[in-house]
This record gives structure tokens, sequence and C-alpha cells, in this order.
């Protein structure tokens, strides 16, 4: 149960000054941060001289723990859903940026750089000091306008914030709105009544079987950005999980052949992720023998020579390194994966989100595609 005690700091004055001691802690409504201390601006002496000090030290005291009852009170209150409490106006704009900061170690790194971006078109709209308290729906209807208008926030880049990246920057700023709520930062659940933007349906690009081999065989300024990215294309791995990827890991037994002990960076989970003998010997091509397989190498540095090798091996593609996970899935279901496996695979908590990838690979649209055979001169047949 929830507890508030008066203690004291000493000062260099001969003074002490008065806080409270939350346990366990509340939310900060200067920085929107976790703090165990509430400073309550009263100082008591040291030592007391005379009567008149002394006064002063007993009838302060007395307010400070009026003030702690009070405190205490309304952190009751919280506890059992009522919404009276010390917490129920903040910076907001502190609180979001306390949500994106917890993101850095709980989702993968674009994802993360996705929350930070979010966090700088909020900032646009709201400015710095918008409390919780003034937060209405109205706001929440403005903002998804905004955001959904806007033009993209980068420099010297002047076009249209995309419809996809709005609705992702949406749905961050909800998140934030229902966590705020579950705090009790919130008088209503604004998140409640909010429109999500709904997403355009985007082709996921893949390559295939052939494309990998020609890449494979091209050059490319980093060689350790090729080898991820096969392997990438080979295992379904994020670039978190290969770039975390440890030798200490790395199993192989009769049985199950090669395998890694995998906790996926995004999810948690852990599981035992079984790879080919392909992608193991792109493992044992690196010059590490144990601790991190993949060395000195960063997200930043792989943008620009991934590019560059895309474009020198002649495919004509939008590919990023992301697009290597997605042509594991697609050849997976090509090669005819059922897509409960691939799911489980690929990490996935949901099966819809595999699904996305069998519109990619439909083999029973391919397969109508040539059921109807006419047999006209000059051209073959499907047959």
């Amino acid at each position: 149960m929830a507890n508030v005690t008066v203690r004291k700091k000493k000062l260099a004055n001969n003074k002490y000054s008065l806080y409270l001691d939350y346990f366990p802690p509340i939310i900060n409504p200067k920085t929107g941060k976790e703090s165990r201390r509430e400073f309550l601006k009263l100082q008591i002496h040291a030592t007391p001289k005379d009567q008149i000090e002394k006064t002063h030290n007993k009838q302060t005291i007395e307010f400070a723990e009026i003030v702690r009852a009070k405190r205490l009170v309304q952190i009751r209150n919280k506890e059992y859903g009522l919404k009276d409490n010390v917490n129920l106006s903040i910076n907001f704009v502190a609180f979001y940026e306390t949500v994106v900061e917890e993101k850095h170690n709980t989702v993968g790194h674009s994802n993360y750089l996705a929350w930070k971006s979010s966090l700088k078109y909020f900032l646009e709209f709201f400015g710095t000091k918008i409390q919780s308290h003034n937060l209405n729906q109205k706001h929440v209807d403005n903002y998804r306008e905004f955001l959904l208008n806007t033009n993209n926030l980068r420099v010297k880049d002047t076009r249209k914030l995309a419809r996809n990246t709005a609705s992702t920057y949406f749905k961050h700023f909800i998140t934030v709105l229902k966590k705020a709520y579950k705090n009790n930062l919130l008088i209503t659940n604004l998140a409640e009544d909010a429109i999500y933007i709904k997403e355009e349906q985007t082709h996921r690009e893949y390559l295939t079987e052939e494309e990998l081999v020609l890449l494979w065989k091209t050059n490319i300024k980093i060689e350790k950005i090729k080898h991820m990215a096969i392997f990438a294309a080979l295992t379904g791995l994020r670039f978190s999980d290969i770039i975390n990827l440890k030798w200490e890991t790395v199993y192989n037994d009769k049985h199950q052949g090669h395998y890694i002990r995998l906790k996926e960076q995004k999810t948690g989970n852990l599981t035992n992720h079984p790879i080919s003998k392909n992608a193991y010997e792109i493992l044992k091509k690196q010059d590490t023998t144990n601790g991190q397989v993949f060395t000195n190498i960063k997200y930043s540095q792989v943008t620009r020579p991934l590019k560059e090798w895309i474009k020198l091996s002649g495919i004509n593609k939008n590919i990023s390194f992301h697009n290597f996970r997605h042509s594991y899935a697609s050849l997976q279901l090509a090669n005819g994966t059922d897509i409960y496996t691939v799911s489980k695979l690929l990490g996935h908590k949901n099966l819809s989100t595999t699904q996305i990838y069998t519109k990619v690979m439909d083999k029973n649209k391919i397969k109508a595609a040539n059921r109807i055979n006419l047999d006209l001169d000059g051209l073959p047949t499907n047959i």
C-alpha cells in the first residue's frame, strides 16, 4: 500500500528543508518523470535558539503533516480508482518524452526513431508547455487533422507527410494518452473516442532467390553489410536481433541442426530459431569466434552502401534492410511453408500481422491467372 512520509534535508544555513517521501514513486508534475520526493518549500531550524524558533518549527512541521495527510488521501483515492489525486496536471510534453525514452530499450532501433519523430510532430503542433488538464477531445481531433495535412518537417523536404507515417504518429499519440489516463494523469479517456488514421495499403517489396544470389555475387563497399542482409533474408531476423547476436547463443545438435537461442529485442520472447546451413556459413565468415558475431557496425552505416549495392546489381526495386526480412517471409510462403509456421518464425504475436505477406504471394491468384488458356496463333500457351 502507498505511503507518504515527511522527511528533512540538511541545508548549509543550519536549517532543514522539509519534503515528502513517496512510496511507490509518483510522477513529478513538472518533469513528467517518476520521483520519490516532493519538496514543500518549508524550512525549520536545525537547532532552534529561542522560543520563537521552536514555535516556528512546531507550526511548520504540523503544516507539513497536514499536507502529507492530504497527499496520502489523494494517492489512496488513486489506488481505489478515484480521480482526485496529486498528479492530475503535469507537463504533457515531459510525459511524452518519458514514454519515448522508455521505448529506447523495449523496441527496435527503427521503431524507436519513429517514436522520436512522432514527438517532433507533437511539439510542432502543441508547443512545449501543454498541461495534461488542458487537453481535450478537440485537441485530439485537431492534431489528427494536422498530421493529415502537414508537410514533412525534414529539412529541404516540402512534400506532404505520408499518410501511413501520419497514421503511425497518431497511434503513438493515442498510446501516450492511454498511458496517461491509466496513470490517472487525465480526467477523461481521450483515446476512447479518437478516430484512427486508416493506413493506405502498400506493396511490400521482396527479393527472389535469383536476386539474392545476384546480390551475393555483387561487390559492396562494406562486406559485412552484405553478410548481414543476406543473413536476414535467410533467417527473417530484424537488424536489432542480428546486431545483438552472440556466438554463445548459436547452437547445433543432431535433432535441430543449427539454431539460435533468440530473445527478440522487440517482443522479449525466448525461442529456438532454426537457421539453414547457408545462414550458418555466413556466420562463420565473420572474424569473430566468441561474443558479438557482427561487430563494429551501426544502422546509420547501412543505408547508403546498401542502396548503392542494390543499384550496382541492376535490381530495380526500392529495397531497405528490412525488406530482406520481408523476402524471408514471402519466400517461405512461396515455397509452401504454412502461414502459422511463418508467423512463429517471424516472432509475430498475431497471425493477422503475417497475413500481410499472403497478399504479396497469393498462390491461388497466380494459379487462377493461368486457368484461362487460349490457343492464339503465334503465341505460346500456358500448357
